[in-house]
């Protein structure tokens, strides 16, 4: 039986949500893959180029992806080059910053979308102004400048910013199947991983523990980035970027949590501050707004 559009809507929303949540513990096998001797940008390489090998025969056994769009494989590709630089983010800065820094993607995908020549209503432009505000005083709690301080806060701007990129890439072309998606997806991640590996340390050495390596690798990249990213293609061209990026935030409380449940990272009073006013962002970025109403017929 189809589903109808309304149908679909939730079916993408759910997935995208339970995406999130997946990836609120996404830092823990990226963070172990780091002390078994993966360093750096190497345990993302791991992961994605597991996930490639994974999701190959599936996409490419229907030789669908010579057909394809090119824009819409370029979309997708940069979308894996952006959760690549998120995954590199997590080695080298606080999980929960990283996470907020990623996403605002709501204010990124309004300001691409006016910059498109798109609508935007006032509750879109106090979405950019909350959550620019959010990042101005969660970056600046310490009384220094607000900038990103560290390799990890900076690839998290970054990644958000191309999240933002892609996702409206992807709305505007002919969409993928999911496992087409999902592979060009790990394909775009893995090869931009490979590119900036040696930017932030030398090839793995011997006393990489090779076992652990293959079952985290292994495991993280066919559950996140296989299962579940697949699903989340197949939902991001049946929602909003927006939309997309405010289900998403499900991660954050997540990830916010697990990290200090489990490493003891704490957020100060101005960085919650500010990372109330990122979410706050979200919110205002999706909150329904009120269409006019037609005038009522006039009687006799």
């Amino acid at each position: 039986m189809p589903l109808t559009d309304e149908t679909t809507r939730r079916v993408a929303s759910l997935l995208v949500v339970a995406s999130g949540v997946l990836w609120g513990f996404y830092w823990l096998p990226v963070r172990r893959l780091e002390e078994i001797g993966l360093s750096g940008a190497w345990g993302t390489f791991a992961i994605t180029l597991a996930a490639t090998a994974l999701l190959a025969p599936a996409a490419l056994a229907r030789r669908r992806l010579r057909h394809a769009d090119p824009w819409a494989l370029a979309s997708v590709a940069l979308g894996g080059a952006a959760f690549m630089l998120y995954s590199v983010g997590f080695v080298y800065g606080r999980v929960a910053i990283i996470i907020l820094l990623f996403f605002l993607t709501p204010v990124w995908s309004t300001l691409i979308g006016r910059l498109l020549g798109w609508h935007t209503p006032r509750l879109r432009l106090a979405a950019i102004a909350a959550g620019l505000a959010g990042l101005a005083v969660m970056l600046g709690a310490d009384g220094e400048w607000p900038l990103p301080r560290g390799a990890g806060e900076w690839l998290a701007l970054a990644s958000g910013l191309m999240w933002s990129v892609s996702t409206t890439g992807i709305r505007l072309r002919p969409a993928l199947a999911p496992p087409e998606a999902a592979f060009v997806f790990a394909m775009g991640a893995s090869a931009g991983a490979l590119a900036i590996a040696p930017l932030f340390g030398p090839l793995p050495g011997p006393g990489v523990e090779i076992a652990p390596a293959l079952l985290w690798s292994g495991v993280t990249g066919g559950l996140w980035w296989g299962v579940f990213m697949a699903g989340l293609m197949w939902a991001t061209t049946r929602l909003e970027p927006a939309r997309t990026g405010i289900l998403l935030m499900s991660e954050v409380l997540v990830g916010a949590l697990s990290a200090a449940w489990l490493a003891g990272e704490h957020l100060g009073p101005l960085e919650l501050a500010g990372g109330a006013l990122v979410l706050c962002a979200g919110v205002l970025e999706v909150w329904p707004l009120r269409r006019p109403q037609a005038p009522l017929p006039s009687e006799g």
